[in-house]
């Protein structure tokens, strides 16, 4: 990432010169045709050196200095939004799509890739532990909002643990919506639903309103999350056309976004367990994905 940061902001700079310098030699090179007034190309020149020192400087951490490649990002974009339908009206001639990918185009995807991992690098509360609990530890540490461990509850009768997205996603809110119907499967299994969210202790009441007597666990370092193997979402699995196209449909019924409520990045899941076991499980492969407690149940009978 340095590298590359380093990279563009040399070449934004020798832009700059280039556009003062020699105002009119890329109009030359691209068989453009002069500008009347030469000075407009020289301050978008300069503001292209402007540019390249900001990203030189960045360089040397680009996770903590993201608001750069932000902006670096949306002055290409911008460029994209701008040159290509002149070209496509005849405004500009198509020998000006060089200079947008020469200046512009070019950037962008490593723009884009260091924002994504500054977004990953700041999501969520840093998990306390270097290797992750197994599940034998973590059904001993994590209780139920009933006030039993994990593993004494699995003991007594199978549970469902739903492991909720943040509270603002539109599928948790699906989710949430639709939790008597959850329960309704969960009891004709003679299991018990337990939903698993990332905020602190009590705080999650605030989202579940009537619904706040369901049994639940706080996870808000998804340290649980991490021991049934529940990690961080990819780009596809959280942005991709399914989820764009599903999230459309869930703000169409109604269940709309709301703000930020635990870690963007975390995936859901939903399992079967029991005994300290996993019976059944449903990893999310993506962020749409739902808790279909009907399969779910379809595990095969325990070995005595």
């Amino acid at each position: 990432m340095k590298l590359v940061l380093i990279i563009a902001g040399l070449y934004h700079l020798i832009f700059a010169a280039w556009a003062n310098f020699w105002p009119c030699g890329c109009y030359d090179l691209f068989g453009l045709q002069r500008p009347e007034h030469p000075a407009l190309w020289r301050v978008i020149g300069l503001i292209s050196g402007a540019l390249g020192l900001a990203l030189l400087l960045s360089a040397r951490d680009p996770i903590r200095n993201w608001l750069i490649i932000l902006l670096g990002a949306i002055k290409s974009i911008l460029a994209v939004a701008f040159v290509v339908p002149a070209i496509a009206r005849d405004d500009l001639p198509v020998t000006a799509s060089w200079i947008l990918l020469i200046n512009d185009i070019i950037w962008l995807p490593p723009y884009l890739y260091i924002l994504w991992a500054a977004i990953r690098a700041h999501a969520g509360i840093p998990p306390s532990r270097g290797v992750p609990y197994t599940i034998a530890e973590a059904s001993a540490v994590y209780r139920l909002s009933s006030g039993e461990t994990l593993a004494k509850a699995s003991g007594e009768r199978p549970l469902v643990l739903v492991f909720l997205r943040h509270f603002g996603c539109t599928f948790t809110r699906q989710i949430l919506r639709g939790l008597q119907d959850l329960e309704r499967e969960a009891r004709k299994n003679n299991a018990s639903l337990v939903l698993v969210h990332m905020l602190q202790s009590g705080t999650e009441v605030d989202y579940l309103g009537h619904n706040s007597n369901i049994l639940r666990i706080a996870d808000p370092r998804c340290e649980l999350y991490r021991a049934f193997g529940l990690g961080k979402g990819g780009f596809l699995e959280l942005f991709g056309p399914q989820v764009w196209w599903r999230g459309a449909i869930s703000v169409i019924k109604g269940c709309g976004v709301g703000h930020l409520a635990g870690d963007g990045l975390q995936m859901p899941g939903a399992f079967v367990f029991h005994e300290g076991k996993i019976r059944s499980s449903q990893p999310a492969r993506s962020a749409a994905d739902l808790p279909d407690l009907a399969s779910l149940f379809q595990y095969p009978p325990q070995q005595p």
